[in-house]
């Protein structure tokens, strides 16, 4: 991608906001791809003709394959109080994901222990405290339906790598696309529909809230959702888009 391809959601002298797009990864490694990080440090480099280095620090990854809102700080003291933000859970975001089978419940709370294989890259969760797992929090709520798809908005309490993926499949709802959590085929790019749709934050300076909305991706199969987010749906009503 060139940098003046890259997706600006937000910025001022202390935050880049991103959306990136599904098949990018956030930070390098053992492949040696490029990643959003050396994007967004060409595009403030061109922009704004600077010489030698430029600072750019990232402040939370997604995984490869999923698309959205990514927060990235261009000052060291931007990036500890975000990070701060991070550990203290100050910091909320919202998903959307895309699943065949419908969860049993229309929403829930979803709580399981992961453990990650390094190796393989790939996290397998557990419905009860095992040996060195992770505690893994989230909140989900049915959206509608599309032909024969559901939208799921999401809301992580925790941060753990994969975390939606495993714990929606967990729940015999893999999310399309995501071969490696139990989707049976893969999409025609690659990559799967989970959506970091929105972040909201305290800005590291101003102090002052913000709430940064990522479009969705610009293919057919994604569009025919955004009219699900025309109307705001009341829980006693949700049943009628089922």
């Amino acid at each position: 991608m060139k940098p003046n391809k890259l997706q600006v959601l937000y910025e001022d002298n202390h935050l880049l906001v991103v959306n990136k797009p599904g098949g990018l990864l956030v930070q390098g490694d053992s492949t040696r791809d490029e990643t959003l990080l050396d994007i967004g440090k060409a595009y403030l480099k061109e922009k704004y003709n600077k010489p030698g280095k430029v600072f750019l620090g990232v402040v939370h990854r997604l995984d490869r394959p999923v698309s959205g809102v990514v927060l990235m700080a261009k000052t060291s003291k931007a990036l500890e109080r975000l990070n701060k933000q991070f550990r203290e859970r100050k910091i909320h975001k919202k998903y959307w994901a895309v699943v065949k089978r419908r969860p049993k419940d229309l929403k829930d709370k979803l709580v399981h222990w992961l453990i990650k294989n390094p190796e393989k890259n790939v996290v397998t969760a557990y419905d009860k405290p095992v040996d060195k797992a992770l505690k893994a929090e989230l909140y989900y709520s049915v959206q509608g339906k599309l032909n024969d798809h559901y939208l799921l908005e999401v809301n992580p309490i925790t941060g753990r790598p994969h975390q939606i993926r495993v714990q929606l499949s967990a729940i015999g709802s893999p999310i399309r696309g995501d071969l490696k959590y139990g989707f049976r085929k893969p999409n025609a790019d690659a990559n799967i529909n989970l959506h970091a749709r929105e972040i909201i934050f305290e800005h590291p300076v101003l102090k002052e809230k913000q709430r940064i909305k990522a479009p969705l991706p610009e293919n057919d199969f994604w569009e025919q959702f955004l009219s699900l987010d025309q109307v705001k749906i009341k829980d006693k009503d949700i049943g009628r888009f089922l």
